[in-house]
């Protein structure tokens, strides 16, 4: 895609969505974090009613360890992998403590260094709690940026190479906000919404909907 039409593919996501937000519900970084962490192979709705319960027993590293390993678990269980992520969120959780103080760090290798923390989640949270203009490349942003011709890759790491490379800087900071929102609701994977696309005549997708 050339660059002027990058340039209008951003400004029409950021005039139908002017501030874009992730739908995982927290109250703080580290709530993020875990909330981040929790949302692998699962909905960020799902996500959501387990940190409902969560949240309110243990906000902060501290309570997190204090209401323990088989306490989280239970109150996770609804969600996929729920006694490996209890596992990492405890284990993460006493990392916080001992290397930074309780604090989640604003640093991608001290995020990447934590259980459960890899590049997509820890780019997350340094570009939602921390405002930093990173991109998280999720199956969402993945796939509309190889259908629609934005930003053609093999891998996420490709795509997120090429992303940070193109888009225009002053969108930088709530694009992956705005290609996960369009992938989730419009570009969706078995059935896109091509009529309500408000990109539609800047995709290169050869199968679209006329």
């Amino acid at each position: 895609m050339k660059p002027e039409a990058v340039s209008e593919f951003f400004r029409r996501l950021a005039e139908h969505t002017p501030e874009p937000r992730t739908e995982l519900e927290y109250g703080s970084p580290y709530q993020l974090l875990v909330a981040t962490v929790l949302s692998a192979q699962t909905t960020d709705k799902g996500v959501n009613l387990a940190t409902r319960r969560l949240f309110p027993l243990a906000p902060t590293p501290q309570a997190m360890l204090a209401l323990g390993e088989g306490q989280l678990a239970e109150c996770i269980k609804t969600i996929g992998f729920f006694r490996a992520k209890a596992k990492n969120v405890i284990n993460l959780s006493r990392l916080l403590i001992e290397r930074h103080m309780g604090e989640v760090p604003p640093d991608r290798a001290a995020l990447e260094a934590l259980p459960g923390v890899g590049r997509k989640t820890a780019n997350v949270v340094l570009n939602t709690a921390f405002r930093q203009p990173v991109m998280a490349v999720d199956r969402h942003v993945f796939r509309v940026a190889n259908r629609t011709g934005l930003a053609p890759g093999s891998g996420v790491d490709e795509v997120e190479t090429t992303l940070m490379k193109t888009v225009p800087p002053n969108y930088l900071l709530d694009a992956h906000h705005w290609l996960i929102l369009h992938g989730r609701y419009v570009c969706t994977a078995k059935k896109p919404l091509c009529s309500a696309c408000c990109v539609y005549d800047l995709c290169y997708w050869s199968d679209k909907a006329n």
